[in-house]
């Protein structure tokens, strides 16, 4: 008589085989691209992790000042009121958020640099050493480039902007902005001008692409001009100042990037393009 307890070994090994399944154990590892695949979302988590973590130890800096930033940031509009005209909070917790909100946006201004340096981090290994040489520059240069922008907004671009809009209002009505809609108006506008301070960065890299040459760019001016002007009038308040304290910069900056292209770009990959 057979015992009720005894398995034969065949039964023993697939009971063993589906133990080890639900305990994790014996398990095939993945294939190669799959394991470089997380290797680099795992890499990638841990620097933006660190990105984070800038951010939060800049605005933990910056909430004692967050009062003194809002006024400074003010300034531009408050010397452009009439006397005695003041600022006002529509919103009950406007007073004491709108400050914070602006430090930390100023915080993620300010690690800006972190970001750059993470993100050039994360794609190096994957370049050649001659495009190594090339993008390291270009962060570098499109990162002072961006700060240039908002300071160019912020010391010549709101005076007039202010002066004009505040002198514009008709007999009777009191200029009183609210705080939360100042910020988010100065805001847009300091995105708007960084990013037309990388009109450069754009017009040299894709002429070193071969998208495009220096001399087909130069000839398709006119166009790029009146674009200038358009983006202007999408990216800025309606009036003409502001279009146009965008626009010119744009065009100047579109020059000097052909200026740059002319210099740093070799002659060959020029030829090449037109050629084909």
């Amino acid at each position: 008589m057979k015992n009720p307890h005894h398995q034969g070994p065949l039964k023993q090994r697939r009971n063993n085989v589906w133990l080890n399944r639900l305990l994790g154990k014996n398990k095939r590892p993945p294939p190669p691209n799959q394991q470089a695949f997380v290797t680099h979302l795992i890499e990638l988590r841990d620097r933006l992790l660190r990105i984070l973590v800038a951010v939060l130890i800049v605005f933990l800096c910056l909430m004692p000042f967050a009062n003194d930033l809002y006024l400074l940031l003010s300034k531009p509009l408050m010397s452009a009121m009439p006397e005695g005209a003041t600022m006002i909070a529509t919103e009950v917790a406007a007073p004491f958020l709108t400050p914070f909100k602006f430090a930390l946006v100023f915080a993620i201004f300010l690690t800006v640099p972190v970001f750059l340096h993470q993100m050039w981090a994360f794609i190096a290994p994957g370049l050649y050493k001659k495009e190594r040489k090339l993008v390291l520059p270009l962060l570098l240069v499109s990162t002072v480039l961006f700060y240039l922008g908002v300071l160019f907004a912020y010391s010549i671009v709101f005076p007039l902007v202010f002066s004009f809009l505040t002198s514009a209002a008709p007999e009777g009505v009191a200029v009183m902005t609210d705080i939360s809609r100042y910020l988010e108006f100065v805001i847009k506008l300091f995105f708007a001008f960084g990013l037309a301070f990388e009109v450069p960065i754009v017009t040299f890299v894709v002429i070193w692409a071969g998208v495009t040459t220096v001399d087909a760019l130069s000839k398709k001016r006119p166009y790029i001009i009146i674009g200038a002007f358009i983006l202007g009038m999408f990216l800025t308040p309606p009036d003409a100042i502001s279009q146009t304290l965008l626009a010119i910069p744009m065009w100047l900056l579109f020059e000097l990037g052909l200026l740059a292209a002319r210099k740093f770009v070799p002659a060959k990959n020029q030829n090449e393009d037109t050629s084909s």
